[in-house]
């Protein structure tokens, strides 16, 4: 786990600037990390988002690209 990104500030937006910031991008430009429970997640997602519930986050970060921002819902 990279532990010393906990330490980062992290940017807070609501959903006009999350709609914004994701205009025009790909999950190849962004990681989209959803981590609600998988029914939440079955039951509608946004497109490209990855599924790590936040139990399971801890275990899981090297799934995500750290050289990629990550917009996290």
């Amino acid at each position: 786990m990279r532990w010393k990104q906990f330490f980062m500030p992290a940017k807070s937006m609501n959903a006009e600037e999350s709609r914004q910031f994701l205009s025009g991008k790909t999950s190849a430009e962004v990681n989209i990390l959803d981590v609600r429970q998988i029914s939440e997640y079955e039951s509608g997602h946004l497109p490209g988002a990855k599924l790590i519930p936040l139990p399971d986050l801890g275990d899981r970060l090297e799934e995500l690209d750290p050289s990629k921002p990550t917009v996290v819902y």
